[in-house]
């Protein structure tokens, strides 16, 4: 596996917590470790889980007119954003699909950003591609990525970092620890209050472990982050959202900034004015199957009368809410709350309706 995989700096530590290793967006990352999926999601939402996000891209854009040459490419209002603040945001093609979701960060004099590792490759080339005279992108390979997860994330890192504590959600610190330089925004993608730190990747394994060595924290994987961000209705880039998906029709319009809205002046503005208008031909919605029988990713969705209207795309079994949860897209005429849906799994049909999200109540630091 390794031949051929890519390998996080955090590769010896997840053979020491006993992690089992899968292929994942081009690198070898742990999906589970010896106490299973279930006891680290509920653990997660208990206490803490540390999860490696380390496959993620970071790279940070420099120079004056960084932020709006950023917005050539996102509805997001990226000029707004206040320095120790960060926010999620779409790159879009020219047809209003979407490229990447991301989070961008005012850094205070620079511009700090973290894309999926899948689309890296695809996003810091589009990017740096409409950047002006005078600003830079400036990737961050040598830096590690982790994710500290749940209520007791927040309280144990300020035990180290008393700073942590003071931020809100979306809130960003960045300062040195003990010589290491560290980026630490209060935001995290399980639905749940928390922090994900940006470290030089030769730190990487000793600060993982000082947070593991924190009350309640115990190691997390894939696994775990996938049923967790499902439970919270949050969008898993590939699955739920891709480059033929607009915002409109993923339920991301509260991503677009107004003034954005006002001025239509980013890619695929008139196919999404269009929607906001007059309406997508399709939604994504929260689908909640009866039974205990999860519906999987590419589930065919159809109406009580048999007629197929749409797809699950992200699906499984919610540990918190201790029964099957997915999300999916169906036309707009079936996608209002408690209309009646049919999933085809296995041959059968199983009753499931259309449901609010997040599943699972979202508590992050207002």
């Amino acid at each position: 596996m390794t031949d051929t995989l890519l390998e996080t700096p955090l590769a010896k530590l997840h053979g020491e917590l006993g992690g089992r290793m899968v292929p994942f967006a081009g690198y070898s990352m742990p999906v589970q470790y010896p106490a299973g999926i279930m006891t680290e999601h509920l653990h997660t939402r208990a206490e803490a889980g540390l999860f490696d996000v380390s496959h993620m891209g970071q790279a940070e854009l420099v120079g004056e007119g960084a932020a709006a040459a950023l917005e050539k490419l996102t509805p997001a209002d990226v000029q707004s954003l206040k320095p120790g603040r960060q926010r999620y945001g779409l790159l879009l093609n020219a047809d209003g699909g979407i490229v990447d979701d991301f989070m961008v960060a005012n850094t205070g004099g620079r511009l700090f950003l973290v894309v999926n590792a899948s689309r890296k490759h695809i996003d810091l080339p589009l990017i740096e591609s409409v950047l002006p005279a005078g600003v830079s992108l400036r990737p961050l390979p040598d830096r590690a990525l982790i994710a500290l997860q749940g209520p007791a994330a927040v309280a144990g890192i300020a035990t180290l970092i008393p700073e942590i504590a003071a931020l809100s959600f979306m809130g960003v610190w960045e300062g040195v620890w003990q010589g290491l330089p560290l980026i630490i925004s209060r935001s995290g993608y399980t639905g749940e209050d928390g922090v994900e730190i940006s470290v030089p990747a030769e730190a990487a394994e000793a600060f993982a472990k000082t947070l593991l060595g924190l009350p309640g924290v115990q190691p997390a994987g894939l696994g775990a982050r996938d049923s967790l961000r499902l439970e919270a209705g949050l969008c898993l880039y590939g699955n739920d959202i891709d480059a033929a998906i607009s915002p409109v029709e993923a339920n991301l319009v509260w991503s677009m900034g107004k003034r954005r809205r006002m001025a239509w002046d980013f890619p695929g503005a008139d196919r999404i004015r269009g929607e906001l208008d007059n309406g997508p031909k399709r939604l994504r919605v929260g689908i909640l199957p009866e039974g205990r029988q999860p519906a999987r990713s590419h589930t065919p969705i159809h109406a009580p009368n048999g007629e197929v209207i749409g797809l699950i795309t992200s699906g499984g079994f919610g540990p918190s809410v201790n029964g099957p949860v997915a999300m999916g897209y169906v036309v707009r005429q079936h996608a209002d709350d408690g209309s009646a849906l049919q999933l085809q799994v296995r041959g059968k049909f199983l009753p499931a309706r259309v449901a609010p999200t997040p599943f699972h109540p979202r508590r992050y630091a207002r």
